[in-house]
């Protein structure tokens, strides 16, 4: 299965699962709350009804003095008639908490003594719902209105039967519901799923693209939002690997061209001196002369391109001292006097404060060496080097600035590309390679540093490096 239908398979059940759990979940929450709800609006008003009925009854009974006299039929029979409307156990207690009546003829004349019985001649009407047993217990006093006293309580037990039966049939319609809401969300998350993917289907398709070659086109899929993100990133990341494959040929273009001039020459002063007999031996020595300096020049662009290699690897590769800046700049530049002298170039040091970092010495040796260098090479006669270090709590700065031709400002943006030379003719006028700022920078990026260029055409140029005091890992 190639990744594309993974992903997309991968995609749909994920939306799948979404908008099930998003329908199925919710319904039966719902249902679970009907139930519940139901069946607790059912006992509360069957309380309601029975208490009604209780009090209607329990000034009956204090109206015909039963307490005193049970044989009363009329009460009786209203007692026997509540106790078979309701399926239900009704006791009548008297004021020295007597059974004096009960429907079940169970505990007549026993004497019982709740806490509900004791709230009900203190005033408090009293209810209890059993769900595990299913009834419903009411307690109601019976009241002497003349004396406005209580004579008794009425404690009826009413089955809730009827209510659990209403219950179950309502669970049984409920899952017919259920189970055809859970199928209409089914076919609706189907089809969402199914055409929510499409648009990823097409971005997966123009991604698997890449496995067979660039493609020319950007895509567009602005379906949805996410899918335009995407397509946007995907068209970044398309153009940046375009210009990297790009950078890469033309690269590989400039090594080939740097590596064969030199090459050429020498086969070409070489070929002139087998072609002659008898060559003089002064023309011998500066065909020789000449091939030599075609060697070093092979030979320096052989070794910046290593150097430039390295600087590509990890910064794993960096060997992080604490190292005396001051003193590595000094170096550098004394190292460097002589070519300033020859030409007449003043080279000056500026350091306004000692300055330790933790930096790779030898790849920072180079790349700053490469920048008094370059100052020095492209500055003009009787000119002059300005070297400054300087350092705040988190970095050290240097600058190098000089008086040379400067570099034009269409020019400034491509100084640090490999093999770039301003005047575009890879002339051996000034001698070097095109690689020296490259490796230049990347020394620098490599210790978490950032360099800037400041640059007029005749009037000089400076170099602004910043660099981490404290390596970053």
């Amino acid at each position: 299965m190639s990744i594309k239908n993974k992903f997309l398979r991968s995609l749909r059940f994920r939306i799948l699962v979404l908008v099930l759990g998003s329908g199925i979940i919710p319904s039966i929450l719902v249902s679970i709350g009907m139930q519940s709800g139901f069946e607790e609006r059912s006992v509360s008003l069957k309380i309601k009804e029975v208490q009604v009925q209780t009090k209607i009854l329990a000034n009956q009974i204090s109206s015909y003095d039963y307490l005193n006299d049970t044989s009363i039929e009329v009460i009786n029979g209203e007692l026997a008639q509540l106790s078979n409307l309701y399926n239900g156990r009704i006791m009548v207690i008297d004021k020295s908490f007597r059974i004096v009546k009960d429907t079940y003829s169970l505990e007549k004349d026993k004497t019982i003594i709740s806490e509900e019985v004791v709230k009900s001649f203190q005033g408090e009407d009293s209810s209890y719902y059993d769900k595990k047993n299913g009834f419903i217990e009411v307690t109601v006093p019976i009241i002497d209105s003349l004396k406005d006293d209580r004579i008794g309580v009425m404690v009826v037990c009413v089955s809730t039967a009827n209510i659990l039966d209403s219950i179950e049939a309502m669970k049984e319609k409920s899952l017919i519901v259920q189970i055809a809401v859970y199928i209409v969300i089914w076919v609706v998350a189907v089809f969402f799923s199914t055409k929510l993917v499409k648009p990823f289907g097409r971005i997966s398709s123009a991604i698997e693209g890449l496995s067979d070659g660039y493609l020319d086109e950007n895509i567009s899929v602005a379906d949805y939002t996410e899918t335009e993100l995407i397509s946007q990133a995907f068209n970044k990341m398309l153009g940046r690997i375009k210009v990297l494959d790009d950078s890469r040929q033309e690269f590989v273009s400039n090594v080939s061209h740097e590596l064969k001039t030199p090459i050429t020459s020498m086969k070409v002063l070489a070929d002139s001196l087998l072609m002659q007999e008898d060559v003089p031996v002064e023309l011998y020595k500066e065909f020789m002369t000449d091939i030599a300096e075609e060697i070093d020049r092979e030979s320096k662009i052989i070794n910046d391109l290593l150097s430039l290699v390295r600087m590509d690897k990890s910064s794993a590769n960096l060997n992080i001292n604490l190292v005396n800046i001051n003193e590595m700049l000094e170096l550098i530049l004394k190292r460097l006097r002589p070519i300033a002298a020859n030409r007449n170039i003043e080279l000056v040091f500026e350091s306004f404060r000692p300055v330790t970092a933790e930096v790779d010495e030898v790849k920072l040796t180079l790349a700053f060496s490469n920048l008094v260098e370059n100052a020095i090479k492209y500055n003009k006669d009787d000119g002059w080097v300005h070297v400054s270090l300087n350092s705040d709590h988190k970095y050290f700065f240097v600058e190098v600035a000089d008086s040379g031709i400067g570099i034009p400002e269409e020019s400034l943006e491509h100084i640090f590309e490999r093999f770039y030379r301003v005047d575009k003719s890879h002339s051996t006028e000034i001698s070097g390679t095109g690689l020296g700022l490259a490796i230049t920078r990347s020394a620098i990026l490599m210790h978490r540093g950032a360099v800037k260029v400041y640059s007029k055409e005749n009037e000089g140029t400076t170099f602004t490096v910043r660099v981490p005091l404290n390596y970053i890992t």
